[in-house]
């Protein structure tokens, strides 16, 4: 090792103190999982990285596994201690063994500078370390108080995407970070509709203060071939069993699952978490989305397209009190080709309200069917539509009650049945609040379809009422994919002649109509 005079010492701290990249890279060492312990030598994408968090107070890094960002990110804490005087970093993580394993890296680091170099450590436990200077590094695990304790100047969320009570945390934590504090949010990705999710999206759009950063896997040296690092590639050959940098991909996507793949390398959102629905299906019905929609009702009411004499229709309903908590919705079914046509939402429209205007919906989309939800306020809803605005045309169960009562056992039948319209192409959803709610519907640990944590279904529920109305009333008539033609001529599909007719007495028959198309 090189012995350094004083003056040399002098110019070394001088250059580290202003450049964290040259200290990093020099000066600390780290575990390698394959070299041992290891002078950190910062690559590329790294060396970009520490100049955005230099550069920006609020940084949200979305990542693949094992990147060495967390490594990185203790890299850069210390030597902002070291550097600075009176700064604290209090890191954040899903547990506390999450939380000691980062400090650890900090301490390895620490325990390798040259004497010169260090601060001297007036506190060193499993959670903290502080220095002479002032400056102390915190490490905790995550709770619904911890937003209370992490006054500091750098707050560090390490794979916030799965620390739980996150929302919690962040929204007592963000008033005083916002005084003057810095923030490094990491993860990789666990699926949509969780904080880390909504605020690396809402930083994208420009909607919050963070600022979004991606790597991609194959900017990594050791996951992908780059030009200037052929002895590593000849070290690792040299291992037993030796590893080759051009198979590295392979022999991952090999050794776990697609969806492992996504969320652990490809960083993607979509087809992560466990969504009810199957993550490649989201993806292809995020692509779908229609935008093109007209409004009404002070644009509760989106239409994508309105009533076609030929059609008959069905509105899926799901209400709420109209209180600003959950939402009333309606999904509007063409019941000849399983296409949303129109939806209806608001959390802030009265029972009877809704009534009215879903009354007005039905009548122009051809005295469509209505098919609500029967329990509690449904029943409100029901006699709304019935009593006060005399509207008959209401789905009946096999008791020839109007609407549907719903209870675990067929509320999972009819999202099952909701998943197989999807899946099959039964049913085109146009609407982009559809997807976002099936987006972060989940099957929760015990087995359970329901919305993430501070997400909502209501506009799920209702899609799923008007399925098991579609189903129930074309029965096991196959979809026909025919369409009218551009000219607006319009042919009957010759191979369904049945269709269902309700009577008078509120009773449905099949009736055989082929004589009509003789």
């Amino acid at each position: 090792m090189e012995i350094l005079s004083d003056a040399k010492k002098l110019k070394e701290l001088k250059k580290c103190s202003t450049d964290p990249v040259y200290f990093i890279s020099n000066y600390i060492k780290v575990v390698h999982p394959i070299f041992g312990l290891v002078k950190f030598e910062l690559y590329p994408f790294q060396k970009n990285l520490v100049t955005e968090f230099k550069n920006n107070r609020f940084n949200i890094l979305r990542k693949f596994r094992q990147a060495g960002c967390t490594t990185l990110v203790a890299a850069y804490s210390l030597w902002k201690c070291i550097f600075t005087d009176h700064f604290k970093v209090v890191i954040l993580s899903k547990d506390d063994d999450a939380s000691m394993e980062v400090l650890s890296r900090m301490k390895t680091a620490y325990d390798e500078l040259p004497t010169w170099m260090k601060r001297g450590l007036v506190k060193d436990s499993a959670h903290s370390m502080k220095f002479d200077n002032g400056s102390e590094i915190k490490s905790k695990s995550s709770s619904k108080q911890s937003g209370r304790s992490v006054a500091g100047s750098l707050l560090i969320l390490d794979e916030a995407a799965f620390i739980e009570n996150i929302d919690t945390i962040w929204a007592a934590a963000f008033p005083i970070i916002s005084t003057g504090g810095s923030v490094i949010a990491l993860s990789t990705v666990n699926g949509v509709g969780n904080w880390f999710h909504k605020q690396y999206v809402g930083a994208r759009r420009g909607e919050n203060t963070f600022h979004a950063i991606d790597i991609s896997w194959k900017d990594h040296p050791q996951y992908h071939r780059h030009a200037g690092y052929e002895f590593m590639y000849e070290k690792l050959k040299a291992q037993d069993p030796p590893i080759d940098i051009d198979k590295w991909e392979a022999t991952t996507r090999g050794a776990i699952s697609h969806k492992e793949w996504l969320q652990e390398y490809e960083a993607e959102f979509l087809g992560t978490g466990d969504t009810f629905i199957d993550g490649e299906i989201l993806k292809q019905l995020k692509e779908q989305v229609n935008d093109n929609f007209s409004t009404k009702f002070n644009n509760r009411l989106r239409v994508w397209q309105g009533p076609d004499p030929r059609f008959d229709y069905i509105i899926g309903v799901d209400t709420s009190i109209g209180r600003g908590l959950d939402s009333s919705v309606a999904q509007v079914i063409n019941l000849y080709n399983g296409e949303q046509v129109a939806e209806f939402k608001s959390d802030r429209t009265p029972i009877n309200e809704f009534a009215n205007m879903l009354v007005q919906i039905a009548r122009e989309y051809n005295t469509a069917y209505i098919i609500p939800e029967r329990n509690l306020i449904g029943h409100n809803l029901i006699y709304q539509i019935k009593e006060i605005e005399q509207y008959e045309n209401l789905f009946l169960d096999e008791k020839h009650e109007p609407g549907i009562q719903v209870a675990d056992a067929n509320k999972r039948q009819m999202l099952v049945q909701l998943d197989e319209a999807i899946r099959l192409n039964k049913i085109k959803i146009n609407s982009e609040r559809t997807i976002d709610e099936l987006l972060t519907f989940i099957i929760d640990e015990v087995g359970r379809y329901t919305a993430d944590v501070n997400c909502h279904d209501d506009l799920i529920m209702a899609l799923s009422f008007a399925v098991f109305g579609f189903n129930e009333l074309r029965g096991s008539t196959p979809m026909i994919q025919h369409r009218p033609n551009d000219d607006n001529k319009f042919n009957l599909p010759i191979s369904q002649s049945k269709y269902y007719i309700r009577t008078p007495g509120g009773q449905i028959h099949e009736e055989d109509l082929k004589w009509l198309l003789s």
